[in-house]
């Protein structure tokens, strides 16, 4: 399966989608963070807040202890006694998140939370406190026995859930030794729906840049394919040259524009070469017919074979010259074709001329192809192997939704590194394949004109049991 898209539209928008996803969590956790920062912040400066706000009422506290007692001294009896009643209803302790305690609030089991306690110290420094030290937790209120005991705080923690939730248990120890100041503060809670709001955000993201990128992708790549279609369209069928509409961004009409220049270049230039073929065609083929008669005149027999042969010689070569520089123009509408009835017909041709063509498997399979060609592409193919093995085998097989029709030989074959080479125009081989026994070097170029223009594919290998093998593989569909 594939997961990537092919097109052009499908990968940028992959790429917007990936790049949006990986900014968008870079993002989120950048405000998570920020969001966690705040609520420690929140946190110390409470505990702090309270902590000096202790130390201030502690301060006055003794100042009203001492103020009252210098009053008492100098007071009657009843009076006195008014006044400490005073006194103990104004310094009664508050019911409150914070109280003293001798030793450390936090037990050794429990994982001390460093980031408080480094924020806590600064922030108390910065008030003049110096404490000599400070330790921090978190807890469960229900695991605390100050709260257990204490039920203004527990309604202060929440009803129903004040068990569940988490405290910060803070201890700081005076610099005097006197003791420990402890403050009991509720964990904030996170803000609610952050997370929602982070994925709204990153949904109207993608909705806006989507629509816009969309637009501006249509906006190239729909000349784009027009224009990838029309090659293709032109690759097959250059007899005639049409002018695209130039539409889209200056940089994709500017290569509409030069295509079309260059289309209508190509379709002039294969309009003058057909002129030219057939003016070669005509001029040549011309004066060798009028020699073609005049060797009749000539009384020695052996020299008038010799010079008739170079005729045809000459006269097989141009055409098939110009049967190779016609390959691509239309000539021959693409039809439905029993192929295993096409190549027993050329086999037929054969037995009529008395040469050896041995016939394999011949399943009746029909593929659109352009019958004149392939025949000729088969037929170089089976004069090759009649001409370097002697003898020739023609099949015919359906192979993974191909056709092969294979011709084999019983001749040397084809050195490995030569294959190639043996399908370039003009190309002959070594040993028995030389200018003696061989043509013009053009019979496996015009085959694989001919198969290159059925969307097809000419293969030559080797036989291990010695000779060549010639396979032609067309789509059936």
């Amino acid at each position: 399966m594939r997961l990537l898209p092919r097109s052009l539209l499908g990968q940028v928008m992959l790429v917007l989608a990936l790049g949006l996803f990986i900014g968008q969590a870079i993002s989120g956790i950048l405000l998570f963070r920020a969001a966690e920062q705040r609520r420690d912040e929140i946190a110390v400066n409470q505990i702090a807040l309270r902590i000096i706000n202790a130390e201030e009422r502690a301060a006055e506290q003794r100042a009203l202890q001492n103020a009252f007692q210098d009053v008492s001294n100098a007071s009657d009896g009843r009076q006195a006694r008014r006044e400490r009643a005073f006194q103990r209803r104004l310094l009664r302790p508050r019911a409150n998140s914070y109280s003293r305690s001798e030793t450390s609030p936090i037990k050794a089991s429990e994982k001390r939370v460093a980031r408080y306690e480094r924020a806590l110290r600064e922030t108390l420094l910065d008030q003049d406190i110096q404490p000599q030290q400070v330790a921090v937790a978190v807890r469960r209120a229900g695991d605390d026995p100050a709260i257990a005991n204490r039920p203004r705080l527990q309604q202060r923690l929440g009803p129903g859930d004040w068990a569940h939730r988490q405290i910060i248990v803070a201890g700081v120890e005076r610099a005097d030794g006197a003791g420990w100041d402890v403050v009991r503060q509720p964990l904030p809670k996170r803000p609610e729906g952050a997370i929602r709001t982070i994925i709204f955000q990153t949904l109207v993201t993608f909705v806006i840049l989507f629509a816009l990128l969309f637009l501006l992708l249509r906006r190239i790549t729909r000349p784009l394919a027009a224009l990838t279609t029309r090659v293709s369209d032109f690759s097959e069928n250059p007899d005639k040259a049409i002018q695209l509409e130039e539409r889209g961004p200056e940089d994709m009409r500017r290569l509409i524009a030069a295509h079309n220049a260059m289309e209508t270049r190509i379709a002039a230039l294969l309009d003058e070469k057909d002129v030219m073929l057939g003016a070669i065609g005509h001029d040549l083929k011309t004066p060798l017919a009028a020699l073609r008669v005049r060797i009749e005149s000539v009384s020695d027999p052996d020299q008038r074979a010799r010079m008739a042969q170079g005729i045809e010689d000459i006269t097989r070569t141009l055409d098939d010259i110009l049967e190779l520089a016609r390959i691509g123009r239309p000539s021959e509408a693409t039809e439905p074709t029993d192929l295993a009835a096409l190549l027993a017909s050329l086999a037929e041709e054969y037995e009529d001329m008395g040469t050896p063509l041995k016939l394999g498997e011949l399943p009746k399979i029909a593929a659109p192809v352009q019958p004149s060609l392939l025949r000729r592409a088969v037929r170089n193919l089976v004069d090759n192997a009649l001409r370097y093995g002697k003898e020739a085998h023609l099949s015919l097989a359906e192979d993974k939704g191909h056709v092969v029709i294979a011709i084999e030989d019983e001749g040397p074959g084809i050195p490995a590194q030569q294959i190639a080479a043996m399908l370039e125009p003009f190309q002959r081989g070594e040993g028995s394949r030389n200018r003696a026994t061989g043509g013009a070097g053009l019979g496996l170029t015009l085959a694989r004109a001919i198969v290159l223009q059925h969307k097809g594919e000419l293969l030559l290998r080797n036989r291990p049991e010695g000779g060549l093998q010639a396979e032609i593989r067309l789509r059936l569909a």
